[in-house]
């Protein structure tokens, strides 16, 4: 049984687009990317996995404990940030984080060493901070006690480039510990970097769960051809998912028999090629326009 388990999950609105039947489980001490556009339903299915808003069908259970009747217990060992973050502004960082650790045994050090990684001033009243300290909170307030779930929904959003990369490092760091982290994101190179599986979500349905590996490896390759003068053809392959010509250099991802490809190369008089690996967000693209 997964840390996570969710079967068929639903939570329809009446005018908006919410989650149908989603279903997926996640591995203790695993990095699960979920990935999506804004608006594709990720932000929906966390709130509905912590109970902040109800399902309308479909079931989940997070450490085996059903997240309805059982949302209190639960909550007790996850931790959440979420891609908006909200405070009472005239209460200082200190004073906000002390009152979060006072639900929890948690030691002051512990407080004071998340606040230290992440160059947060904890005297500052919430008001004076900009959006990526506000984002700081978050995060410290998400790993203060230390959680055995991680649920992070766009944690990165408002960071810059050094702090993400200070929050990737703590994200592997809690990872050793044995904790399993919920990755939500639209930025796709950051689940390519942190995550051993991932889930793609379109307009409400997940269309594919699968290790980043085998997304990456197994069906699509990248392929630019740089023809000579008067060389193009129409590339008229099966396997040929998308094509751009940009003068004489092609590019198109190919999920055919890599031996009908070489041999129409071979007819060919080309100046370069090269076949790669597609990035995710590749993969990603042909999955949204499937």
């Amino acid at each position: 049984m997964g840390i996570v388990d969710v079967k068929q999950l639903t939570k329809m609105y009446k005018n908006n687009r919410g989650i149908e039947h989603v279903t997926f489980s996640i591995e203790e001490g695993e990095i699960f990317g979920f990935i999506g556009p804004n608006g594709a339903g990720k932000s929906t299915t966390i709130r509905t996995l912590l109970n902040f808003i109800y399902p309308t069908g479909g079931s989940a259970t997070i450490f085996g404990k059903d997240i309805v009747k059982d949302a209190k217990e639960i909550r007790r060992h996850v931790g959440y940030l979420p891609s908006e973050v909200h405070y009472y502004d005239d209460m200082k960082v200190i004073d906000l984080l002390t009152y979060s650790a006072s639900f929890y045994k948690v030691s002051d050090r512990r407080l004071k060493q998340l606040a230290e990684r992440l160059d947060l001033d904890i005297y500052k009243k919430i008001e004076d901070l900009s959006f990526g300290n506000r984002k700081k909170v978050g995060i410290v307030q998400a790993l203060l006690h230390e959680p055995k779930l991680l649920i992070l929904d766009e944690p990165t959003g408002g960071l810059d480039p050094l702090m993400q990369h200070t929050f990737f490092e703590l994200i592997l760091e809690e990872r050793k510990k044995g904790v399993t982290i919920f990755f939500s994101s639209h930025i796709l190179y950051e689940v390519q970097k942190l995550c051993d599986r991932v889930a793609i979500i379109k307009e409400g349905k997940l269309i594919q769960v699968e290790t980043i590996e085998h997304l990456t490896k197994n069906h699509l390759k990248h392929v630019t051809v740089v023809f000579e003068e008067g060389q193009y053809t129409s590339f008229d392959l099966a396997g040929v998912v998308k094509k751009e010509m940009n003068g004489n250099e092609m590019t198109m991802l190919y999920k055919g028999d890599m031996n009908e490809l070489i041999a129409l190369l071979h007819s060919l008089r080309i100046k370069d090629v090269s076949i790669s690996e597609p990035s995710l967000e590749d993969v990603f693209m042909h999955y949204y326009e499937k």
